[in-house]
This record gives structure tokens, C-alpha cells and sequence, in this order.
């Protein structure tokens, strides 16, 4: 791969590696693992490196966005409940500097009214909720389109 090549970190939050098993009904049947295989074979046709990382840890998500600062361009976040609650992670997201989608497997809008709110999207270039596991492969090319277009 180029010495050019983008790269891409991907954070997971609580729960989600449990998807496949937790709620099938509102996340469907597809596991972490599953998407992260689909989003390496996106990412090669892309010419753009990724890394996966999941943490049921705040603090561990807020480490891994500060240290991205040095070896990252971008970043595609699924914070789970946290993006509702956690205005440490928000400031995490803003200090790490880099741009970052947002992704949510559920369509956040159409379930409980605590859910409607999310914390972390200001500081995000977007967000792509709704879509099933093709939310992550939206916000990987949505941001790999904006990395493309600002140099």
C-alpha cells in the first residue's frame, strides 16, 4: 500500500460488541466482525487503511481518539449509548481534531425520545443513522469523499 494511503480508525462503543445477539429485532443478525470484514474489503477497493476497535470503556474510546492524532486522517465512530449521554466523549472527538463521521446501525430518530439527542454529531462532519451495517460503509465513503475533497 502507498505511503499515501488514508487511514481510517474505526471505534465501536458499549454493547456493540455484541451485536448478532443483542436485540436481533432493532440491530439485526449481522456481528462486529461482520461488519468489519465488509468495511476491510471496502476500504482496499478505496486504497485506504482502517483499524477497528471496539470498548465498552469511555475513557478507552477518549485514549484511542487522543492518540489518533498523530497516525490517523479520519475517523468513523459508533459511540452507541454513549452518543446520548457522554459529553466526555464529545470533547474527546473535538480535541482529537480529525474529521469523523458518526454512524448508528438503528435509525435513532425512530426510537425512544432519549435517543433523539445526540451529543456527539456537533462535532462530527455527519452523521448516517438507519441504515443497517451499510451505515458504517456510508460514513467510510462519505468520509473518505471529504478527505478526497480538502487535500
Amino acid at each position: 500500500m502507498a505511503a499515501s494511503a488514508k487511514r481510517v480508525l474505526v471505534l465501536n462503543g458499549p454493547n456493540l460488541n455484541l451485536l448478532g445477539t443483542r436485540e436481533p429485532d432493532v440491530y439485526g443478525a449481522t456481528t462486529l466482525n461482520d461488519i468489519e470484514q465488509g468495511l476491510a474489503e471496502l476500504a482496499k477497493g478505496l486504497g485506504v487503511a482502517i483499524e477497528c476497535r471496539q470498548s465498552n470503556q469511555e475513557g478507552q474510546l477518549i485514549d484511542w481518539l487522543h492518540d489518533a492524532r498523530d497516525s490517523f486522517d479520519g475517523v468513523v465512530i459508533n459511540p452507541g449509548g454513549l452518543t446520548h449521554t457522554s459529553v466526555s466523549l464529545r470533547d474527546g472527538i473535538a480535541a482529537a481534531g480529525l474529521p469523523t463521521v458518526e454512524v448508528h446501525i438503528s435509525n435513532t430518530q425512530a426510537r425512544e425520545s432519549f435517543r433523539h439527542q445526540s451529543l456527539t454529531a456537533a462535532v462530527c462532519i455527519g452523521s448516517v443513522i438507519g441504515f443497517g451495517k451499510n451505515s458504517y460503509a456510508l460514513g467510510l465513503q462519505a468520509l473518505i469523499d471529504y478527505l478526497n475533497a480538502t487535500g
